[in-house]
């Protein structure tokens, strides 16, 4: 059989360009195809390090670390005040991989803001709220809710101390009426309380005390028959979660 040369494979030019576009190093603002640009350090072609990212749809911008293309380290999202055109900080603090991660402040808005812990996006861990009517949340968190212990301290300074779960009050807490110079202590059931006692508490010093005072109450030890009403009811509700369970 006569001997048939084969031309060489030639490599496609667009592959040649492939390698001289993969960015390493500190580079200017690059664009992409939407307009969004990003100026900052790049490794192995993706964001990492230092740099400044800008959304052209949304007018908001993110100064800080990056990880392998993603918000990873410390940095700032900032947006744009349709009126004044200048940035409004939004949330400043760690991220990991695009979300919020660790601690750091996010303003909901000019009067309204959260610092504290994060995980994957939402507020899980320790932190405190700060409400635009003057409420102060201060404690435990899970998965963007009051979970734990912790402390709400409403605006007319009358406070809830104790147990949460799921955003509302569950469990053994306190609730200081100060405005009447009243404290109610006792069990909660998703934020109604279900057992307790309530006593004055700073009666003389209270801005709207009641018309009349508590009255004491005759028991020969009344922690106890508080106690052993306490311990009824939360056996009995350990028994109807189990019941449901089943």
């Amino acid at each position: 059989m006569p001997f048939v040369k084969y031309p060489r494979s030639i490599e496609p030019p667009w592959k040649d360009w492939d390698k001289k576009a993969q960015k390493s190093g500190l580079r200017h603002t690059v664009y992409s195809v939407n307009g969004d640009q990003y100026t900052g350090e790049w490794l192995n072609n993706q964001k990492h390090g230092k740099g400044t990212f800008v959304w052209k749809s949304t007018n908001s911008i993110y100064e800080g670390e990056w990880k392998s293309g993603k918000r990873s380290g410390f940095g700032t999202y900032s947006v744009q005040d349709p009126n004044t055109k200048e940035y409004v900080k939004v949330y400043s603090g760690c991220w990991k991989k695009d979300k919020k991660h660790g601690y750091g402040t996010y303003f909901y808005a000019d009067k309204e803001y959260y610092e504290g812990d994060w995980e994957a996006g939402q507020r899980s861990g320790w932190g405190r709220m700060y409400f635009a009517n003057g409420d102060i949340y201060e404690g435990e968190w899970r998965e963007d809710k009051y979970c734990g212990q912790g402390m709400l301290r409403l605006a007319n300074e009358n406070r809830y101390e104790g147990s949460w779960e799921g955003g509302k009050k569950q469990g053994p807490g306190k609730f200081y009426y100060l405005d009447k110079g009243q404290m109610y202590e006792g069990i909660w059931v998703e934020d109604i309380p279900k057992c307790g006692s309530m006593v004055d508490f700073g009666r003389a010093e209270a801005p709207c005390p009641t018309k009349y005072p508590i009255p004491e109450v005759k028991v020969a030890d009344p922690e106890s028959v508080l106690e052993a009403a306490r311990t009824t009811f939360l056996e009995k509700k350990k028994m109807l979660i189990a019941l449901l369970k089943s």
